[in-house]
């Protein structure tokens, strides 16, 4: 039995929210926009050719569209009942895919079927997202229980794993966005702030590893990371156990690493004294939490391995284990080679590319780098240098706000959903948004790591199209129906 509650309430097309409509069209028209720009030879007398990638690009436009269309028109408890059936068939997809006897690029993330390729990784985020959703908002769920959240980080790494073996490293990594839901839905800040770290102590250390103080052995980015860990443990006691015995710990960490700041400029290894001091700081940590029997004393200590164990770990891995071309791109990315042939080409030329476009731009296009194909890549993953050169930077901001009204209409829809099983899908949609239009964006600009993800509703092809389409008109349905209560 349905009750309205507002009678304003008569369809799903007068309640549905055509302001992130407006939004979704205005993004995949300058999307188009940019593919031609992106696509465009010279010579070329029909950008609308199904020939070309513009022409094709109406094709996956609308088709979206009509998508979107259906899935606003399917009962919205659709989704609800049928989240984890939709989830475990992508994720046989996906293991299916592993198997694929086409390699694209060295991947095999895409499954050929005559004329057209989907990519599974795709649609699986949407998958996922409703497989959380439904998860997380069943009765008597808590994520602060270490079973309950431990099924749900499963829910994230399975399909993940799949996504790996495809080679598809960079789509897999999309899944860790979801974390920023988790946040949000009341996962310990302390969990975030560990993933935080565990970034400044890979680029840090890394990045200074080979540096040395001036005349001594004692490598300044290792020295630096155990003083950051100590750093970040006494900031957990001081937030979460006892302000006096962070006080105490950091006036002896701070007395001791001025003294061995000094010590480094001499022909000695003082590395082994920074370690000796970690290590009376976890000890300490222990002592502490067994004499106060303060269990937050123990998670304190178990960070401070965990953080010691991971850069090590993380060093480990990038001499050892990565292969050369990941390397690679990881010192271009910190700074340490420029590599303007290999690994920094594509990121080099989409920097002139947007560089050259001043502040107005060059115009539809009249862009020479894109037309001349000096970047790789320049209609799907670095489609923004594009925009940059096209449109200049007053263009380029225009996009990145319409991407920012997008961001901030998902959490007004998020906040505003009744039910938990819509607000979770629609901060799992907002957070796969944010990570992609920022790692796409950075990489482009040199900022981030160049994995290989599509900018949403700019990127050609169908795939990722229908996927952020499914993504964003799947919580559009449920917030339609935010008014109605079921009983």
């Amino acid at each position: 039995m349905v009750r309205q509650a507002d009678k304003r309430q008569t369809s799903v097309l007068r309640s549905i929210d055509w302001w992130t409509i407006l939004l979704y069209i205005a993004l995949l028209s300058f999307g188009w926009i940019s593919v031609c720009g992106a696509s465009y030879s010279y010579g070329e007398t029909d950008i609308f050719s199904l020939s070309t990638r513009s022409g094709m690009q109406i094709i996956w436009i609308g088709t979206s569209i009509i998508l979107g269309f259906v899935i606003v028109m399917l009962d919205d408890r659709f989704y609800d009942t049928f989240a984890y059936i939709i989830y475990f068939l992508l994720v046989i997809l996906l293991f299916a895919t592993i198997f694929n006897p086409h390699s694209i690029k060295g991947s095999r993330s895409w499954l050929v079927l005559g004329p057209l390729r989907l990519q599974p990784a795709e649609f699986a985020k949407f998958a996922t997202a409703l497989a959380l959703a439904k998860f997380m908002s069943a009765y008597g769920y808590n994520i602060n229980q270490w079973k309950h959240f431990a099924a749900t980080i499963g829910i994230i790494l399975l399909p993940m794993v799949c996504i790996v073996l495809q080679r598809e490293t960079g789509s897999a990594l999309v899944y860790l966005s979801f974390f920023l839901m988790f946040y949000r839905e009341g996962m310990p800040g302390s969990i975030l702030f560990t993933g935080v770290a565990m970034v400044v102590y890979f680029v840090v250390g890394i990045r200074f590893a080979d540096v040395t103080f001036a005349d001594s052995v004692t490598s300044i980015g290792k020295f630096s990371v155990l003083f950051l860990v100590q750093v970040f443990s006494i900031g957990m006691v001081w937030t979460y156990c006892n302000k006096r015995v962070a006080w105490r710990l950091l006036a002896g960490c701070l007395a001791l690493t001025l003294l061995l700041y000094f010590l480094a400029k001499i022909p000695l290894e003082v590395l082994y004294i920074q370690w000796g001091m970690t290590i009376f700081l976890i000890g300490y940590l222990i002592w502490e939490g067994l004499g106060s029997r303060i269990r937050n004393y123990f998670f304190i200590a178990l960070f401070t391995i965990g953080s010691v164990g991971f850069f090590y770990g993380a060093d480990f891995i990038m001499q050892n284990v990565m292969e050369p071309h990941q390397r690679s791109r990881i010192n271009v990315l910190l700074g340490l080679d420029e590599d303007l042939r290999g690994a920094g080409y594509n990121v080099h030329q989409s920097e002139i590319a947007i560089g050259s476009g001043g502040l107005e731009g060059k115009g539809f296009l009249n862009g020479t780098q894109t037309k001349l194909k000096f970047v790789p890549e320049q209609d799907t993953d670095f489609i923004f240098c594009t925009v940059g050169e096209e449109e200049g930077f007053l263009g380029s901001a225009g996009v990145l706000i319409l991407f920012l009204l997008l961001i901030l209409r998902l959490i007004y829809l998020s906040e505003r959903q009744p039910l938990p099983f819509a607000r979770i899908y629609g901060y799992c949609v907002l957070s796969v948004f944010l990570f992609h239009v920022f790692i796409n964006v950075g990489m482009v600009l040199g900022l981030t790591p160049v994995i290989g993800i599509p900018l949403p509703f700019f990127s050609y092809g169908g795939s990722s199209l229908w996927g952020f389409t499914l993504l964003l008109f799947i919580f559009l349905r449920l917030d339609a129906t935010r008014h109605l209560i079921r009983s």
